[in-house]
């Protein structure tokens, strides 16, 4: 049973920002620190998306573990009310996830997922943007 009322829950997921989210600012803000230059919500890419570094012919993605059914989370649980909803919405995410990868492999872009779960440590963060990118680029954190 929901601990608030269906117009609240409505309310609230209707707050809910699909660019330029916490998590995607903070990697944004990391690889900028990092010396990098890179553009943002590209609509003529497939999945428009979060962060594409044209020099690197790269994308990056920054995914909310919840919304993009980030396997072996503990935030990617699924809420007791409206299960098959919830279970379809996001399968239907990652579906749209994937196909959207595989368009941007066919244009010759390289593809990186972010999850928010791994915010949290930003050495290994940023271990992992160097990696991806083919640099070893470390600026002051």
């Amino acid at each position: 049973m929901d601990k608030i009322s269906p117009e609240q829950r409505s309310r609230n997921m209707a707050q809910i920002k699909g660019k330029n989210t916490k998590p995607e600012i903070l990697v944004r803000s990391l690889l900028h620190r990092m010396g990098y230059r890179f553009r943002l919500h590209n609509k003529k890419l497939p999945g428009k998306p979060d962060i594409i570094l044209p020099k690197y012919k790269a994308v990056i993605f920054v995914h909310g573990c919840f919304w993009h059914g980030h396997e072996g989370c503990k935030r990617a649980t699924i809420p007791a009310t409206r299960t098959e909803f919830w279970k379809s919405k996001i399968s239907e995410n990652k579906v749209r996830d994937n196909n959207n990868i595989a368009a941007l492999k066919n244009f010759g872009y390289r593809c990186l997922v972010v999850w928010q779960c791994e915010l949290k440590d930003e050495v290994l963060l940023k271990q992992r943007l160097s990696d991806f990118l083919g640099t070893k680029q470390y600026g002051i954190i």
